[in-house]
């Protein structure tokens, strides 16, 4: 469990997660639950995703096509997605709220409609 929360924190350092809008886990919380998302141009095939403020989560990402971003500038989170890998991107939201999240590595002409949100819930 030590090294899970160990590896969880050096994968939050490095993606940028930061602030007090984002926590990390703590020795003995439970482990985070797991959200798939893929990016392929030109959407998420997730638009919106909700977790409970406090919830640890580790979001899997992954692109088929195009080496995308994945950034909640809100949360100061921002993660690469190369194309045939899994990513991952843990977070621990501690502000109820929506959080806008982009793809931020321009992928062509419908790269601005590659947006959605995560939900933050009492």
């Amino acid at each position: 469990m030590r090294r899970l929360a160990v590896q969880i924190a050096a994968t939050a350092a490095i993606c940028g997660v930061a602030g007090y809008l984002v926590a990390p886990l703590a020795i003995g919380d439970p482990a985070p639950r797991r959200i798939r998302i893929v990016a392929a141009k030109f959407a998420f095939d997730k638009r919106e995703i909700r977790v409970r403020k406090g919830e640890a989560v580790t979001l899997q990402l992954s692109s088929p096509d195009f080496v995308h971003g994945f950034s909640i500038p809100d949360l100061d989170a921002r993660i690469d997605l190369v194309p045939g890998r899994t990513v991952e991107l843990a977070l621990k939201p501690q502000r109820v709220g929506r959080f806008g999240f982009l793809c931020d590595n321009f992928c062509g002409e419908g790269h601005d409609r590659m947006t959605g949100v995560l939900v933050v819930e009492e």
